[in-house]
């Protein structure tokens, strides 16, 4: 293991995983600096990553051993058609530029915040979800290109997440708003068949601070437990002081009001990221990740869910 004292910037540390990662380095003796698009607390440099060039990334990296990168994109919101070279220019592109500059820059290791959709790419070819959906191909690419860019000296490691719970200051999970304004209503919880992975934001930190640490070049699924969306619902209610029963969604109901919408949207010629003509296949499958880390994930659901 390489556990020397490393200088890593952390790109992205103003949000909810950036933050986390960066506490995570300096608890274990590392130097960390962030850089995010805008200035904040706990923002060390402002840069915006999808203009940035080479250059400019490269005197942000200068001095560094590594990299984190931690910036995020809404994969939901739906663009006008062609949404690919959106999509690539978002995810793709700034990191191919970050990793030739940290090459450049002679650094020795890095991180990539990415998605656990590309874990399933690999384990379910048959879902075709790189096909399918324009995200998790740039998901794939994103790894891919990212790693070429690097080179064989700068390994670099891709952490594949899944919903991720948890707070940095007023820094909460970008899916987080409509499940609490739902789980604290008088609204009945709905919930299909089928499940997924989920991570606390302190468990993410730890997996990162390793993979840095050890110089590792590996995907890395991160999955602390994995649950069925009614148990992901029942407990978030539960947090937020509405416990109540969730009762069961027939996949057909799931399947046919996400291809309609899928439907409503191509024909007001705009796409999203994960696209609704598919993602009801998605939603009633079993998303689980396999080894999970046996990690509570209580008080990362009440941190985000608060009563």
């Amino acid at each position: 293991m390489d556990d020397a004292r490393v200088r890593i910037l952390v790109v992205g540390g103003s949000g909810l995983i950036g933050a986390h990662v960066t506490a995570e380095l300096r608890a274990r003796g590392h130097d960390a600096t962030t850089t995010a698009r805008s200035a904040g607390p706990g923002v060390d440099h402002v840069l915006d990553l999808a203009t940035a060039s080479v250059d400019e990334l490269g005197a942000l990296l200068a001095g560094h051993d590594g990299v984190v990168y931690a910036a995020r994109t809404d994969e939901q919101r739906p663009l006008p058609k062609p949404i690919y070279p959106v999509f690539r220019r978002d995810l793709v592109d700034p990191v191919v530029r970050l990793f030739t500059a940290a090459r450049a820059q002679g650094l020795t290791r890095g991180v990539i915040m990415g998605s656990y959709y590309t874990y399933f790419e690999r384990l379910h070819p048959q879902w075709r979800l790189a096909e399918r959906h324009t995200y998790i191909r740039c998901r794939m690419e994103q790894a891919g290109e990212g790693r070429a860019a690097a080179g064989p000296d700068l390994p670099v490691a891709v952490i594949e997440l899944p919903f991720v719970f948890g707070r940095a200051g007023d820094r909460l999970p970008n899916w987080a708003g409509p499940l609490d304004r739902w789980a604290r209503s008088r609204a009945p919880l709905l919930a299909p068949a089928g499940g997924t992975a989920v991570v606390s934001a302190r468990s993410v930190a730890s997996i990162a601070v390793d993979a840095l640490e050890q110089r590792s070049g590996a995907d890395l699924p991160a999955a602390d437990e994995n649950l069925t969306w009614r148990d992901m619902l029942a407990r978030i209610a539960g947090a937020a002081g509405r416990p109540r029963r969730v009762r069961h969604l027939p996949a057909t109901a799931v399947k046919a009001s996400l291809r309609l919408g899928g439907a409503l949207q191509s024909l007001s010629r705009k796409e999203s990221g994960v696209n609704p003509s598919h993602l009801g296949d998605l939603m009633v499958a079993n998303q689980f990740v396999e080894p999970t880390t046996g990690r509570s994930l209580e008080a990362a659901i009440r941190e985000t869910f608060p009563d």
